[in-house]
């Protein structure tokens, strides 16, 4: 990739559409809270190793497959404790985001783990908020949405002794908080976990007026992808790599507009399967499909996912100008087609047409001036040629 590319993705405002917060929950972050609130993170499920230190909790962040990930993922929100935790997490996201000219994110957070580790609604919910209005004077607008666990399970069997809530036990709590909540989503394990058994919640979810979206063809088939469209009735699938298996879907997704929020160095590090009949799996990102989805007119675009946890091979967290700049080097994309990403990202957000107005004609003039400055580049590189 030339330095011009490199240049122009870095200084290029980006908006943020899959983010999962507890997913940027940096080790050496992870490791203070855990210090601070008397939390031992462990190395295994059966918590008998202690990790003794962030740089070995970072060495950690190594994975074969999306449910070794979670079981981390889920032991590393163990030491967030306090609205105050939640409040840093968020804004050491931001802080990162605006650094990286992320101008707009619209971020996941997962209240059904925090609840089952004894943590209540409003303290992860307020913590995340606020750092989220505290980022607004920084310049970074944001939508903030609420998912449900699909390993857990929609309405819980009654009689039964259990520390987590439900996915309708979840959403009647969120219902109270709906000047704060702005979707629903639904993430975790995907492939034993189909979009029908959530029918009845998201149903239920629809009626609040937020948008709602589900984590779909990730891990699972094309099949996932449009039940999610006719039984969950989605405005935006996250991930969605394997509608790209069956023909009459993509044209489908084409022809509806749908959003795709895909996360490439997510798919990298967790081996995406990107043939179910052979297994083989995405270990190079000169195999990712995201340059087939543009080519196809599909409205992908690109996000982080789980930055802190899908790292670069430098060790660097994989957050939006790192996945930006691995795709635009290993599949050989265009400015035109970095342009396309971000102004996907803008139109399938959940802003309102005026910011999307707005967003649509920050990146135009950005892209203009970068075409002003590139002619002068080249003039005065031509004029120094001729001259020596």
């Amino acid at each position: 990739m030339d330095n011009a590319l490199r240049k122009f993705i870095e200084d290029m405002p980006k908006v943020e559409l899959h983010l999962h917060i507890e997913g940027s929950l940096e080790p050496e972050l992870a490791f203070k809270l855990a210090q601070k609130n008397g939390v031992t993170l462990y190395k295994d499920k059966e918590k008998t190793i202690p990790f003794e230190s962030a740089e070995e909790l970072k060495a950690a962040y190594k994975f074969d497959n999306l449910q070794e990930f979670l079981d981390l993922y889920y032991r590393g929100m163990s030491s967030l404790k306090t609205e105050q935790d939640f409040y840093d997490m968020t804004m050491a996201y931001l802080t990162k985001a605006k650094s990286q000219n992320v101008t707009h994110t619209e971020i996941f957070f997962d209240p059904q783990q925090h609840m089952e580790n004894g943590i209540a609604f409003e303290t992860a919910l307020n913590g995340i908020h606020r750092a989220l209005k505290d980022g607004e004077e920084m310049g970074v607008t944001s939508k903030l949405i609420m998912s449900f666990l699909r390993h857990l399970p929609e309405t819980a069997p009654e009689g039964v002794e259990r520390a987590y809530k439900d996915a309708f036990e979840t959403l009647e709590l969120a219902k109270q908080h709906l000047d704060k909540i702005d979707g629903f989503g639904l993430d975790s394990s995907e492939a034993p976990f189909p979009p029908a058994i959530f029918e009845r919640v998201y149903e239920e979810a629809r009626k609040t007026g937020k948008p709602v979206m589900a984590h779909a063809g990730e891990e699972g088939p094309w099949e996932y992808v449009r039940d999610a469209l006719d039984i969950l009735k989605v405005d935006r699938i996250d991930h969605g790599n394997h509608c790209l298996d069956n023909e009459a879907l993509v044209q489908r997704l084409v022809d509806e507009k749908m959003g795709l929020t895909v996360c490439p160095y997510s798919n990298l590090r967790l081996n995406h399967t990107t043939d179910f009949a052979t297994d083989t799996k995405l270990t190079d990102m000169k195999q990712h499909p995201i340059k087939k989805m543009l080519d196809l007119g599909l409205k992908a675009s690109i996000h982080s996912d789980d930055p802190a946890y899908f790292r670069t091979d430098e060790g660097k967290g994989g957050y939006m100008t790192e996945n930006y700049l691995a795709v635009a080097e290993a599949l050989n994309l265009s400015r035109d087609d970095i342009v396309t990403l971000a102004r996907n990202a803008i139109e399938t957000s959940f802003m309102s047409p005026e910011q999307k107005t707005a967003k649509t004609q920050e990146l135009d003039a950005y892209t203009q001036r970068a075409d002003v400055f590139q002619k002068y580049v080249n003039q005065v590189g031509g004029e120094q040629a001729r001259t020596a």
